[in-house]
């Protein structure tokens, strides 16, 4: 097991390396893209791939995102240890643990049942305790909110009110929103009660994000 582990030490650098070279400025972001074990949330037949850059099937449709959209979504949260964070879209659990690894408080939803057994399995088994559950990811998580930040990992037609509205004044959602072909990445900043502040960003490649306010089953 510790050679299985040691085996991964090097593409991990070398993925971290590739990151910094690409534009990811946020040491702590590299510090913890160097410590999860992403090949363990892939089938062992991806597993010398797990650290190429790359977004990876990971069944139902679905995949774990490239490290590249995952650094650079984490680095336009500007979260700080202790942030309440929500994610939806679990999927693998590689976001998850990458904010958890962070030092956020992390709630996390999944659509897919499947995949928030299998992603709430690797949490356990890796040492992290994020509180996840199964379901319509659109309509965020209200028991929690409000929130300190929202990171939504699938590609939305609109940016879903019911997120906006769980955002804390000050705090960041970061979301990306286009068609089915790609999206620009958005920083929404909930400036006041009534005000937001907008930054758009690179394109990006995403699964749709399905749910009530979302693209429809």
């Amino acid at each position: 097991m510790v050679n299985q582990s040691r085996r991964f030490v090097r593409p991990r650098q070398k993925l971290v390396e590739l990151l910094k070279e690409k534009g990811i400025k946020d040491s702590n972001v590299l510090m913890a893209i160097g410590k999860i074990p992403r090949h363990k949330l892939v089938d062992t037949a991806l597993h010398h791939r797990a650290y190429t850059d790359s977004a990876l099937p990971i069944g139902l449709g679905q995949t774990i995102s490239q490290p590249y959209t995952v650094a650079a979504q984490t680095e336009l949260l500007e979260l700080s240890k202790g942030d309440k964070i929500l994610e939806i879209g679990t999927g693998s659990g590689y976001q998850c643990m990458i904010l958890c690894e962070l030092g956020a408080e992390v709630y996390s939803v999944e659509r897919h049942n499947e995949l928030y057994h299998r992603a709430k399995e690797a949490m356990k088994e890796e040492g992290y305790s994020p509180l996840l559950k199964s379901g319509d990811g659109t309509l965020g998580w209200s028991t929690y909110a409000p929130y300190d930040g929202i990171i939504v990992t699938a590609g939305a037609p609109v940016v879903p009110e019911d997120l906006i509205k769980q955002l804390k004044v000050g705090g960041i959602l970061v979301i990306p929103v286009g068609d089915d072909k790609t999206q620009k990445m958005l920083k929404i900043t909930r400036v006041s009660d009534t005000e937001y502040k907008q930054d758009e960003y690179d394109n990006f490649k995403f699964v749709p994000l399905i749910g009530e306010k979302g693209w429809g089953e």
